[in-house]
């Protein structure tokens, strides 16, 4: 930038883009998710008030307007994913259909989890070191772990299916009670005994 340019051309503002909100009752506990007129953009656990009124803030500030309320693309897509998810949570479903909108996330972090969510199905797990194997990049297993952390689309793309090499759980954002759970779920780990 040179001393005759603005600082607000070097920050402009972004695009309005069109995006819808819900919350989705699961037996972890509420889900708060977005779609876009593309697919589905984005999944976050414990979505009770304040994670809500703080993902709703930033998704705002990200699209350049706040969501939808009324009919349109991007509600119609909610209402898809937020079928899925109720079907997944209630053992009626073990794949989902809803397009996906994957521009929360980029780069290595795209590629390790376009990879999860299409080599990696329910009932199964892989180590971060099989998946960093699987996008070509050998001793990356670290950074398949960010990858997981920063999964704009937990459940969906099965960021709980990944574990450590050893058999380890491994880590998980959002804590490892529901990790477990979703292992639970999906018959990898026995039901908690309390």
């Amino acid at each position: 930038m040179t001393d005759l340019e603005p600082a607000a051309v070097a920050a402009a503002p972004p695009r309005p883009q069109e995006w819808a909100w819900a919350t989705v009752g699961a037996s972890i506990g509420p889900l708060g998710i977005a779609a876009t007129p593309r697919g589905l953009l984005q999944v976050i656990f414990r979505a009770g008030a304040e994670e809500t009124e703080a993902a709703v803030a930033g998704l705002t500030r990200r699209m350049g307007t706040g969501p939808v309320t009324g009919p349109c693309a991007a509600r119609e897509l909610l209402d898809r994913a937020s079928a899925e998810l109720t079907a997944y949570f209630a053992g009626r479903r073990e794949a989902f259909s809803v397009p996906l909108d994957w521009s929360l996330t980029s780069g290595f972090n795209r590629r390790v989890l376009r990879e999860l969510a299409a080599g990696v199905p329910y009932g199964s797990v892989v180590s971060y070191q099989d998946l960093a194997d699987r996008v070509g990049e050998r001793g990356a297993a670290r950074a398949v772990g960010v990858a997981m952390g920063s999964n704009p689309l937990p459940v969906v793309v099965p960021c709980h299916r990944v574990i450590e090499s050893n058999g380890g759980l491994g880590g998980f954002g959002s804590g490892l009670e529901i990790k477990r759970a979703l292992l639970s779920l999906e018959g990898v780990l026995p039901e908690p005994l309390f």
